[in-house]
Protein backbone atom coordinates (compact mmCIF):
# COMPACT_ATOMS: atom_id res chain seq x y z
CA UNK A 1 0.00 0.00 0.00
CA UNK A 2 1.12 3.42 -1.17
CA UNK A 3 -0.71 5.56 1.56
CA UNK A 4 -2.85 5.48 4.84
CA UNK A 5 -5.02 8.05 6.05
CA UNK A 6 -4.79 7.86 9.92
CA UNK A 7 -7.23 9.01 12.36
CA UNK A 8 -7.78 9.11 16.10
CA UNK A 9 -11.30 10.19 17.54
CA UNK A 10 -12.77 10.40 20.74
CA UNK A 11 -16.81 11.61 20.90
CA UNK A 12 -16.42 14.10 17.92
CA UNK A 13 -19.17 11.81 15.78
CA UNK A 14 -20.54 14.99 14.25
CA UNK A 15 -17.17 16.03 13.25
CA UNK A 16 -16.00 12.40 12.47
CA UNK A 17 -18.39 12.47 9.61
CA UNK A 18 -17.84 16.20 7.91
CA UNK A 19 -14.36 15.18 7.85
CA UNK A 20 -15.09 11.14 6.38
CA UNK A 21 -17.35 13.22 3.95
CA UNK A 22 -14.34 15.24 2.55
CA UNK A 23 -12.34 12.43 1.81
CA UNK A 24 -14.85 9.89 0.12
CA UNK A 25 -12.99 10.50 -3.22
CA UNK A 26 -10.19 9.09 -1.71
CA UNK A 27 -12.05 5.58 -0.65
CA UNK A 28 -11.53 4.40 -4.34
CA UNK A 29 -8.18 4.94 -4.95
CA UNK A 30 -6.70 1.14 -4.69
CA UNK A 31 -3.85 3.00 -3.47
CA UNK A 32 -5.08 4.25 -0.09
CA UNK A 33 -5.92 2.43 3.55
CA UNK A 34 -7.73 4.08 5.94
CA UNK A 35 -7.61 3.52 10.25
CA UNK A 36 -9.50 5.46 12.43
CA UNK A 37 -8.58 4.91 16.06
CA UNK A 38 -11.86 5.29 18.11
CA UNK A 39 -10.16 6.12 21.82
CA UNK A 40 -12.90 5.27 24.32
CA UNK A 41 -15.64 7.16 22.43
CA UNK A 42 -18.93 6.62 24.11
CA UNK A 43 -21.16 8.81 21.11
CA UNK A 44 -21.70 5.35 19.44
CA UNK A 45 -18.93 6.88 17.05
CA UNK A 46 -17.58 2.55 16.49
CA UNK A 47 -21.47 1.73 15.67
CA UNK A 48 -21.50 3.99 13.12
CA UNK A 49 -18.70 3.37 11.65
CA UNK A 50 -19.17 -0.29 11.15
CA UNK A 51 -22.35 0.12 9.58
CA UNK A 52 -21.31 3.38 7.05
CA UNK A 53 -17.84 2.39 6.02
CA UNK A 54 -17.20 -1.07 6.32
CA UNK A 55 -13.85 -0.77 4.09
CA UNK A 56 -12.10 1.41 6.97
CA UNK A 57 -10.33 -0.14 9.16
CA UNK A 58 -10.78 0.44 12.57
CA UNK A 59 -8.85 0.12 16.05
CA UNK A 60 -11.27 0.35 19.13
CA UNK A 61 -10.21 1.14 22.56
CA UNK A 62 -13.06 0.66 25.27
CA UNK A 63 -11.41 2.60 27.28
CA UNK A 64 -9.32 6.19 26.24
CA UNK A 65 -5.50 5.96 25.90
CA UNK A 66 -4.56 9.17 24.84
CA UNK A 67 -3.86 10.76 21.55
CA UNK A 68 -0.19 9.88 21.97
CA UNK A 69 -1.06 6.50 22.62
CA UNK A 70 -3.48 5.98 19.76
CA UNK A 71 -1.09 7.43 16.96
CA UNK A 72 1.68 5.43 18.14
CA UNK A 73 -0.69 2.61 17.65
CA UNK A 74 -1.78 4.01 14.28
CA UNK A 75 1.33 4.17 13.52
CA UNK A 76 2.38 0.69 14.20
CA UNK A 77 -0.61 -0.75 12.58
CA UNK A 78 -0.27 0.81 8.67
CA UNK A 79 2.26 -1.12 6.09
CA UNK A 80 1.70 1.72 3.63
CA UNK A 81 5.06 4.12 2.86
CA UNK A 82 3.40 6.90 3.57
CA UNK A 83 1.34 7.70 6.64
CA UNK A 84 -0.97 10.85 6.60
CA UNK A 85 -1.94 12.17 9.79
CA UNK A 86 -5.80 13.65 10.02
CA UNK A 87 -7.79 15.11 12.99
CA UNK A 88 -11.47 14.24 13.06
CA UNK A 89 -11.93 17.80 12.83
CA UNK A 90 -9.76 18.81 10.03
CA UNK A 91 -10.41 18.41 5.86
CA UNK A 92 -8.23 18.73 2.97
CA UNK A 93 -8.72 22.00 1.30
CA UNK A 94 -6.44 21.60 -1.80
CA UNK A 95 -6.88 18.84 -5.08
CA UNK A 96 -4.16 16.40 -5.97
CA UNK A 97 -3.14 15.47 -2.30
CA UNK A 98 -1.39 12.52 -2.90
CA UNK A 99 0.43 13.15 -6.39
CA UNK A 100 1.70 16.44 -4.46
CA UNK A 101 2.77 14.53 -1.35
CA UNK A 102 4.50 11.28 -3.18
CA UNK A 103 6.41 14.38 -5.84
CA UNK A 104 7.90 15.95 -2.45
CA UNK A 105 9.18 12.65 -1.16
CA UNK A 106 10.80 11.86 -4.54
CA UNK A 107 12.30 15.60 -5.03
CA UNK A 108 14.00 15.20 -1.31
CA UNK A 109 15.41 11.78 -0.28
CA UNK A 110 16.14 13.05 2.96
CA UNK A 111 12.49 13.69 3.89
CA UNK A 112 11.16 12.18 7.52
CA UNK A 113 8.07 14.60 7.43
CA UNK A 114 6.11 16.75 5.25
CA UNK A 115 4.11 19.55 7.13
CA UNK A 116 1.52 20.72 5.42
CA UNK A 117 -0.41 24.10 5.23
CA UNK A 118 -3.43 24.37 8.32
CA UNK A 119 -5.74 26.94 7.91
CA UNK A 120 -7.15 27.62 11.56
CA UNK A 121 -11.14 28.16 11.95
CA UNK A 122 -14.72 27.35 11.93
CA UNK A 123 -14.98 28.68 8.28
CA UNK A 124 -12.58 28.21 5.08
CA UNK A 125 -10.67 30.90 3.86
CA UNK A 126 -12.26 32.89 1.15
CA UNK A 127 -9.81 31.09 -1.71
CA UNK A 128 -6.58 28.50 -1.34
CA UNK A 129 -4.11 30.48 -3.40
CA UNK A 130 -0.96 28.48 -3.44
CA UNK A 131 1.95 31.12 -3.07
CA UNK A 132 4.46 29.49 -1.16
CA UNK A 133 7.20 27.07 -2.10
CA UNK A 134 8.59 23.70 -0.77
CA UNK A 135 11.04 24.73 1.95
CA UNK A 136 13.18 22.34 5.07
CA UNK A 137 11.47 23.20 8.69
CA UNK A 138 11.97 22.31 12.04
CA UNK A 139 8.66 20.94 12.87
CA UNK A 140 5.24 19.81 12.66
CA UNK A 141 1.73 19.90 13.57
CA UNK A 142 -0.14 17.13 14.58
CA UNK A 143 -3.57 17.99 12.81
CA UNK A 144 -1.91 17.81 9.26
CA UNK A 145 1.46 15.84 8.57
CA UNK A 146 3.01 13.11 6.69
CA UNK A 147 5.33 10.45 7.56
CA UNK A 148 7.89 8.37 5.29
CA UNK A 149 7.79 5.41 7.81
CA UNK A 150 11.10 4.23 6.93
CA UNK A 151 11.92 7.56 8.93
CA UNK A 152 9.30 6.86 11.71
CA UNK A 153 10.93 3.37 12.03
CA UNK A 154 13.98 4.67 12.78
CA UNK A 155 13.29 6.63 15.84
CA UNK A 156 11.58 6.21 19.04
CA UNK A 157 7.75 6.34 19.41
CA UNK A 158 6.24 9.17 20.65
CA UNK A 159 6.23 9.69 24.27
CA UNK A 160 2.99 8.73 25.42
CA UNK A 161 3.67 9.89 28.96
CA UNK A 162 3.24 13.37 27.66
CA UNK A 163 0.37 12.71 27.11
CA UNK A 164 -0.63 15.58 24.96
CA UNK A 165 0.91 18.59 23.39
CA UNK A 166 5.10 18.05 22.26
CA UNK A 167 4.76 14.71 20.31
CA UNK A 168 5.71 16.51 17.28
CA UNK A 169 8.59 18.52 18.46
CA UNK A 170 10.13 15.03 20.05
CA UNK A 171 10.16 13.79 17.27
CA UNK A 172 11.42 16.77 14.95
CA UNK A 173 14.27 16.62 17.23
CA UNK A 174 14.96 12.75 16.74
CA UNK A 175 14.13 13.47 13.21
CA UNK A 176 17.33 15.80 13.27
CA UNK A 177 19.51 13.92 15.10
CA UNK A 178 19.14 11.10 13.14
CA UNK A 179 20.14 13.31 9.43
CA UNK A 180 16.73 13.51 8.31
CA UNK A 181 14.90 16.55 7.43
CA UNK A 182 11.13 18.15 7.88
CA UNK A 183 9.68 19.70 4.49
CA UNK A 184 6.96 22.24 4.05
CA UNK A 185 4.89 21.21 1.72
CA UNK A 186 2.08 24.24 0.50
CA UNK A 187 0.42 22.24 -2.03
CA UNK A 188 -1.65 20.25 0.69
CA UNK A 189 -3.73 22.46 2.67
CA UNK A 190 -5.71 21.28 5.82
CA UNK A 191 -8.78 23.17 7.02
CA UNK A 192 -8.93 22.97 10.82
CA UNK A 193 -12.35 23.65 11.60
CA UNK A 194 -11.31 24.88 15.41
CA UNK A 195 -11.56 28.52 16.53
CA UNK A 196 -8.15 29.38 18.30
CA UNK A 197 -9.19 32.18 19.83
CA UNK A 198 -11.96 30.43 21.82
CA UNK A 199 -10.23 27.82 23.30
CA UNK A 200 -9.29 30.25 26.05
CA UNK A 201 -12.90 30.12 27.29
CA UNK A 202 -13.33 26.10 27.29
CA UNK A 203 -13.54 24.15 29.80
CA UNK A 204 -9.61 22.28 29.23
CA UNK A 205 -7.92 25.52 29.21
CA UNK A 206 -6.52 25.00 32.54
CA UNK A 207 -5.55 21.06 31.27
CA UNK A 208 -4.06 22.67 27.92
CA UNK A 209 -2.19 25.50 29.94
CA UNK A 210 -0.54 22.51 32.47
CA UNK A 211 0.21 20.22 29.26
CA UNK A 212 1.76 22.82 26.61
CA UNK A 213 3.88 24.52 29.58
CA UNK A 214 5.32 21.00 30.92
CA UNK A 215 6.08 19.72 27.26
CA UNK A 216 8.00 22.50 26.44
CA UNK A 217 10.20 21.97 29.99
CA UNK A 218 10.02 18.01 28.84
CA UNK A 219 11.63 19.07 25.92
CA UNK A 220 14.66 21.27 27.41
CA UNK A 221 15.26 18.25 29.33
CA UNK A 222 15.45 16.03 26.38
CA UNK A 223 16.78 17.68 23.89
CA UNK A 224 19.02 21.33 24.86
CA UNK A 225 22.66 21.47 26.19
CA UNK A 226 22.57 20.40 29.16
CA UNK A 227 24.83 24.62 30.03
CA UNK A 228 21.03 25.75 28.01
CA UNK A 229 18.75 24.89 30.25
CA UNK A 230 18.69 26.68 33.64
CA UNK A 231 18.24 29.84 31.50
CA UNK A 232 15.61 28.45 29.25
CA UNK A 233 13.70 27.25 32.35
CA UNK A 234 14.00 30.09 34.06
CA UNK A 235 13.02 32.69 31.37
CA UNK A 236 9.85 30.41 30.34
CA UNK A 237 8.32 30.10 34.20
CA UNK A 238 9.32 33.94 34.78
CA UNK A 239 6.90 35.09 31.38
CA UNK A 240 3.71 32.97 32.87
CA UNK A 241 4.33 34.34 35.97
CA UNK A 242 4.58 37.82 34.76
CA UNK A 243 2.08 37.40 31.91
CA UNK A 244 -0.73 35.04 33.51
CA UNK A 245 0.01 34.56 37.32
CA UNK A 246 0.34 37.87 38.51
CA UNK A 247 -2.43 39.15 36.22
CA UNK A 248 -4.84 37.03 38.41
CA UNK A 249 -5.47 34.43 35.79
CA UNK A 250 -6.44 31.32 38.62
CA UNK A 251 -6.57 28.48 35.80
CA UNK A 252 -3.60 29.33 34.29
CA UNK A 253 -1.64 29.68 37.68
CA UNK A 254 -3.01 25.66 38.85
CA UNK A 255 -1.58 24.65 35.32
CA UNK A 256 1.64 26.49 35.71
CA UNK A 257 2.08 24.87 39.55
CA UNK A 258 0.62 21.38 38.38
CA UNK A 259 3.45 21.44 34.92
CA UNK A 260 6.45 22.53 37.77
CA UNK A 261 5.40 19.17 39.71
CA UNK A 262 4.55 17.38 36.60
CA UNK A 263 8.64 18.25 35.42
CA UNK A 264 9.54 16.82 38.87
CA UNK A 265 7.41 13.29 38.68
CA UNK A 266 9.05 13.10 35.08
CA UNK A 267 12.38 13.77 35.85
CA UNK A 268 13.79 10.01 36.42
CA UNK A 269 12.29 9.48 32.61
CA UNK A 270 13.90 12.79 30.91
CA UNK A 271 17.07 11.23 32.26
CA UNK A 272 16.56 8.27 30.81
CA UNK A 273 15.54 9.36 27.55
CA UNK A 274 17.32 12.32 26.92
CA UNK A 275 19.35 12.81 23.35
CA UNK A 276 20.59 15.78 23.77
CA UNK A 277 22.08 17.96 20.76
CA UNK A 278 25.37 19.56 21.00
CA UNK A 279 26.20 23.51 21.17
CA UNK A 280 27.05 23.00 17.24
CA UNK A 281 23.89 21.07 15.99
CA UNK A 282 21.54 23.08 18.33
CA UNK A 283 22.77 26.29 16.77
CA UNK A 284 22.03 24.64 13.15
CA UNK A 285 18.37 23.73 14.49
CA UNK A 286 17.80 27.08 15.74
CA UNK A 287 18.75 28.59 12.27
CA UNK A 288 15.94 26.43 10.07
CA UNK A 289 12.97 28.37 9.25
CA UNK A 290 10.31 28.06 12.10
CA UNK A 291 6.77 25.72 11.21
CA UNK A 292 4.22 28.37 9.72
CA UNK A 293 1.64 26.97 11.87
CA UNK A 294 -1.33 29.49 10.85
CA UNK A 295 -1.32 29.57 7.31
CA UNK A 296 -3.46 32.74 5.95
CA UNK A 297 -4.81 33.48 2.11
CA UNK A 298 -3.75 36.29 0.24
CA UNK A 299 -6.13 38.81 -0.94
CA UNK A 300 -6.98 38.68 -4.29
Amino acid sequence: MKFSILITTYNRLSELKITLQSLKPLFYDNVVEFIICIDGSTDNTYEYLKENYPNIKLLHHKKSKGLIASRNELLQLTNADYAISLDDDANFLSTDILKNIEKVFEEYPDCAVQAFSVFWGLNPPDNILNYEKVIRVNQFVGCGHVWNMKAWNSIPNYPEWFIFYGEESFASFQVFKNGMHIYYNPSVLVHHRVSVKNRVFDKDYQVRTRRSLRSGWYLYFLFYPLKLIPRKFAYTLWMQLKNKVFKGDLRATIGVIRALLDVLINLPRLIVNRNRLTLEEFEEFGKLPKLKIYWQPKKI
